[in-house]
């Protein structure tokens, strides 16, 4: 007697943008036998209170959310509910958010211009276990990889900082003030305090204290 087929897999949508979750909605109704939305959030307060109380296998959303951040709210589900497996599904086209994504706890990354068989099929891969990755970035991927093997990239990259967020955070680490750090790397000050608030956001802190800590934590630098 031949095994029944697995039940769908239920799965939450998370996206600021109602638009979005209505046409991932009616992609994913094509394939009633293996999805079912279970719940739909624009907050990540509501994608978290939806997980607390459906329990799914899956949560499907942005890097993004308005002006919060997907990356900690997949921090979140994997911390407090690991039965359920988080999704990014992006149009951030970047292997360092890839990178950010597999180090909170996420089980894909896929961009937004994929199609509804493909994302099923992403899906039913990452329900039996396996970590998917959109094929535009496995190349890449690879490539940094061995790059990271060869010693040849910058401290914090897998952590997602670009080469010049490093080397803001190496001179944040030496004490050095905005002024100092604009200084130093020649760049204003306006442009370093961008650099600032982007690796804030991708070490998931919130002041000089926490992003020094992150670092020193991590061993970035010598």
């Amino acid at each position: 007697m031949a095994d029944p087929a697995p039940s769908p897999l239920r799965l939450v949508l998370v996206d600021d943008h109602e638009m979005v979750l209505q046409g991932l909605t009616a992609m994913l109704g094509h394939f009633p036998d293996e999805v079912q939305i279970v719940g739909r959030a624009t907050t990540a307060g509501a994608a978290l209170a939806l997980v607390a109380e459906l329990a799914p296998d899956a949560v499907l959303c942005d890097v993004r959310i308005g002006k919060e951040s997907g990356l900690d709210l997949c921090r979140q589900i994997t911390s407090q509910h690991p039965a359920t497996k988080v999704v990014l599904l992006t149009v951030y086209d970047d292997e360092h958010y890839l990178f950010q994504a597999l180090r909170v706890g996420a089980s894909g990354y896929i961009l937004k211009r994929i199609d509804g068989q493909e994302l099923v099929n992403h899906l039913r891969l990452v329900r039996e276990g396996e970590t998917v990755v959109d094929h535009a970035l496995a190349g890449r991927v690879a490539l940094s990889a061995a790059r990271l093997s060869a010693g040849e990239f910058w401290s914090g990259a897998h952590l997602g900082l670009t080469q010049r967020e490093s080397e803001v955070l190496e001179l944040l680490v030496a004490g050095h003030s905005n002024k100092g750090v604009a200084s130093k790397l020649v760049a204003s000050e306006d442009t370093v305090k961008t650099h600032i608030r982007g690796l804030y956001r991708k070490l998931g802190v919130s002041d000089r204290s926490g992003a020094i800590a992150v670092a020193l934590r991590e061993g970035l630098f010598r």
